[in-house]
């Protein structure tokens, strides 16, 4: 039974925490600036993300304090200079990252506390993160305030002008590799998750027609017992659905759907077998047996 909530009945506070508990894991923006009298400042943002890849558009957002409803350090900066340094959280870092969220004083350098080392930028004035693996810095289009209240936000929109991306968090075909960059998200409370391991995985989908859709799949599939809605979802996202000739051609090669007996073929059974292969993500063999029914 879902719990209904008004927005308005809650404090801030507990509306704020139960929107990023919900809203999780959420990237983090390592944001460096530099204000007028040459401080550094660098502060971790949760409410971020990538908005457009033409022109290259990331967001994120500095909200004013729940507490006495100051605004950050961050905020001013980049309302001086219209520019900063976006830098991500990879787990190398993420101790040190946590640090830079105290509440330091303005002439006081993050990096200094943390030692995190500052880089010189290319374009702007704003120092890099050293130790993060991919630095994007930025010229701020925009800043859009959405209220005057503590916990209201700014939403500071970033053009990217130029990205420094470490060499080593590339595959062979160039392109990031969830497991070597090893990011951080930002959850509820006190709570992170880090994106590796078995925390990540690889859920190719076509995004073109024909798929085979839920409607079109048997009805022995749709309302099986045994296969979860994750499991349905994939045999109804594939571009076909074998033919039985197809389906017992697969089959026979699959040396548990072999050594069955005829009589032992029931649809319990042959569902049986294709949940163990669902659970070991031998996908193409559960799709050979279901298809056979």
């Amino acid at each position: 039974m879902k719990r209904i909530i008004d927005p308005k009945s809650l404090i801030v506070s507990d509306l704020h925490q139960i929107m990023l508990g919900a809203i999780s894991p959420r990237p983090i923006a390592f944001v460096s600036t530099v204000n007028s009298k040459g401080v550094q400042n660098l502060a971790p943002y949760s409410f971020f993300n990538a908005f457009s890849s033409n022109p290259p558009i990331i967001v994120f957002s500095s909200n004013r304090r729940v507490e006495g409803n100051t605004t950050k350090d961050t905020l001013h900066n980049i309302m001086e200079s219209m520019e900063c340094v976006v830098n991500v959280v990879s787990h190398s870092i993420v101790r040190q990252m946590m640090l830079c969220s105290v509440d330091f004083p303005s002439d006081v350098s993050e990096f200094s506390v943390s030692g995190l080392t500052p880089t010189k930028a290319s374009i702007v004035k704003a120092p890099m993160v050293k130790e993060s693996p991919v630095s994007m810095e930025c010229k701020v289009k925009e800043i859009i305030t959405l209220g005057d209240g503590g916990g209201a936000g700014h939403l500071i929109i970033c053009n990217v002008v130029c990205i420094h991306l470490e060499e080593d968090v590339l595959d062979e075909n160039g392109r990031i590799d969830p497991h070597k960059i090893d990011l951080m998200g930002r959850m509820g409370r006190a709570f992170y998750v880090r994106a590796s391991g078995d925390a990540v995985m690889a859920m190719p989908q076509s995004q073109q027609l024909p798929i085979v859709t839920y409607p079109n799949l048997p009805e022995h599939v749709r309302k099986s017992e045994l296969l979860t809605a994750n499991d349905i979802a994939y045999l109804a996202g594939l571009k076909s659905w074998p033919t039985l000739s197809e389906a017992m051609q697969l089959a026979m090669e699959i040396k548990e759907y072999k050594n069955l007996e005829q009589r032992e073929r029931t649809i319990g059974k042959l569902h049986q077998l294709a949940k163990s292969f669902f659970n070991v993500k031998e996908y193409d063999k559960a799709v050979a047996v279901l298809a056979t029914i």
